[in-house]
């Protein structure tokens, strides 16, 4: 079974983290959702921000795997840049990310699931798949957080 029906679904960096890595616990899970959404037609979305997130996260040692080469990431990312639809970081996302910290406290790293969703909201996208689900709550009046079943 799919969650999100067939509306357009964010992929927050973790889920892109856990399907590429075997080790790690929610590796099976971030596969299968995404395949699921696949199947059913949904298109899938990440932003440039994301990718840099993937690449400072793989390029250092993480709880379930050492670090990866940079060749190995650089890989990946191109992989991901041709599979999904990547948002751009443009003018408008960053309004709406200066409107968003005014309406709803966000600091430091905070800011960075806060451009998430300004993102989200720049660019039509409702629906954010992620294991961190606690970090979006406060946007819950904004968008759909579609946990990771795992």
């Amino acid at each position: 079974m799919v969650i999100g029906g067939g509306d357009p679904v964010f992929l927050d960096t973790n889920i892109l983290v856990y399907a590429s890595q075997i080790q790690s616990p929610f590796h099976q899970a971030a596969m299968e959702t995404i395949q699921g959404f696949y199947d059913t037609g949904v298109e899938l979305w990440i932003s440039r921000q994301v990718l840099r997130e993937y690449l400072a996260m793989l390029t250092r040692a993480q709880q379930f795997a050492n670090s990866l080469p940079i060749a190995i990431v650089i890989q990946d990312l191109r992989y991901f840049y041709n599979r999904f639809r990547v948002a751009e970081d443009n003018s408008q996302v960053t309004e709406r990310l200066l409107t968003l910290m005014e309406e709803i406290f966000s600091g430091g790293k905070q800011v960075h699931d806060t451009n998430i969703v300004a993102t989200m909201l720049v660019y039509g996208i409702s629906q954010l798949l992620t294991h961190n689900i606690s970090d979006f709550a406060r946007f819950s009046r904004l968008i759909t957080v579609l946990p990771l079943q795992g």
